[in-house]
């Protein structure tokens, strides 16, 4: 391998170590060094979301990082934050409950992305919530599902007509 770095990572909690190209991109590496293929590359320019992991608990796009930066990091995918009992966690439940995906193939980002957003706004308005949205695309869903979902997540009690547009 041309020009290999040595990297050493946390990633979902496993020390991760490998010899990469310092061009490769923490989404390629998740994706083939460590077989994570819950982190989807849809634009691989950084305006889809598709990618977004969390790096030391902030939620970044994976596309748009070398491996090499992540030198030392914690890094945490969607399969990081499904609980080891193999059940939702509570983001997941929400986007399960409002329907807040379609094909799924957004769907990693999003939660992840809402993980963050969630940690830091525990209590968001919807203005709040749409704009913590505003990072992630989706191509199927029409977003109120999405918005729903966050609602959900954040605690507040939808009834089956909150839920409808």
């Amino acid at each position: 391998m041309a020009d290999a770095v040595p990297v050493v990572m946390t990633v979902n909690g496993q020390s991760r170590k490998a010899q990469v190209e310092a061009r490769k991109t923490l989404a390629d590496f998740l994706r083939e060094d460590c077989g994570l293929t819950g982190t989807h590359l849809g634009c691989e320019h950084g305006v889809c979301g598709a990618c977004t992991v969390l790096v030391d608990g902030d939620a970044v796009r994976a596309c748009l990082l070398f491996a090499v930066q992540a030198e030392g990091a914690a890094v945490t995918t969607i399969e990081g934050l499904t609980p080891g009992d193999g059940t939702l966690s509570p983001v997941q439940e929400a986007f399960r409950e409002a329907h807040g995906l379609q094909c799924g193939f957004c769907t990693p980002g999003f939660v992840v992305s809402v993980t963050a957003f969630l940690r830091d706004h525990p209590n968001p308005t919807d203005d709040e919530i749409r704009e913590g949205l505003s990072g992630n695309l989706c191509r199927c869903t029409g977003y109120q599902g999405i918005v729903n979902a966050v609602r959900l997540a954040a605690g507040e009690n939808l009834t089956p007509a909150s839920t409808i547009v």
